[in-house]
């Protein structure tokens, strides 16, 4: 009876488990024609390109990470070059790449902090009990009495991703040895103070004043802030004087007697070198 009841049920279940049998095989294979008719061939440069890069993702070639970035420099090689924390050493690997020619003169940038001034060189007009960041310190109206100058919360230090950053005494200080180029701190400070230069050699002069305030203010806000004397102006014309403020064109900086002379000149001290061993 139980033997009968058996051969029965196979009987009658037999024929929809072999429908279903070839039914999962059919949309096996069509699956699998689907995936090799659409899918998307990539560039084998891509893979040889995310190689030679950092693969950090810092970003700071305006692309959401290193693979994006691969990506973009291949269908624009006009893109060549943005990867900062790999410097010129990786722009030459990804140009041999992509069999694209490069000049010599590339130089990597880093970061300069254009102020000098620490807590004890600045005028205070209040002092400040609010969030502790710089966005929020910027927002106030006098939250220090030079308004250019460097708020020293920290929002430079919380943005790099590689420990190049400390405040001391209220200044951003850049650690060069750590530092990759990546933009990051440049981007955070609210102030705009961190400007990405080309550093055409380890050690950089720089102007670290941004203040375009008159003479008299100047010396009243900042012991250490430029008042747009020219003197250093005077010495080599790759110091330019603007608003109060002197700039040095740094493509033209290259360590000479000149150079030298402009920064002994400065009498408020604010031409200083930066770069690893400064």
């Amino acid at each position: 009876m139980i033997l009968a009841d058996m051969v029965s049920l196979w009987n009658s279940s037999w024929p929809a488990g072999l429908t279903m049998l070839l039914l999962g095989l059919g949309f096996a294979i069509v699956l699998l024609i689907a995936s090799v008719k659409l899918r998307v061939l990539q560039d084998e440069r891509v893979e040889k390109v995310l190689a030679a890069l950092p693969n950090i993702n810092c970003g700071a070639c305006g692309n959401t990470g290193c693979q994006e970035y691969a990506k973009a420099v291949i269908a624009d090689p006009t893109l060549l070059g943005k990867c900062f924390p790999g410097g010129a050493r990786t722009m030459a690997a990804v140009a041999e790449i992509l069999n694209l020619q490069v000049s010599n003169s590339h130089a990597p940038k880093r970061p300069i902090v254009h102020c000098h001034a620490h807590t004890a060189d600045r005028a205070s007009i209040a002092v400040y009990a609010g969030i502790p960041t710089c966005t929020a310190a910027n927002a106030l109206v006098n939250v220090q009495a030079c308004k250019f100058g460097c708020l020293g919360f920290g929002d430079c230090k919380a943005a790099c991703k590689f420990g190049a950053i400390n405040i001391i005494d209220g200044l951003t200080a850049i650690n060069y040895e750590k530092c990759t180029g990546c933009t990051a701190c440049s981007k955070a400070c609210p102030r705009e103070l961190i400007e990405m230069v080309p550093f055409n050699n380890p050690i950089m002069m720089t102007v670290t004043c941004r203040s375009r305030e008159n003479v008299k203010n100047t010396k009243a806000f900042c012991k250490v802030g430029c008042i747009g004397c020219g003197l250093c102006a005077k010495q080599n014309d790759a110091f330019k004087v603007a608003d109060n403020l002197a700039k040095l064109d740094y493509t033209k900086y290259q360590p000479g007697q000149s150079f030298e002379a402009a920064k002994n000149k400065c009498p408020t001290g604010v031409i200083v070198y930066r770069g690893k061993g400064a």
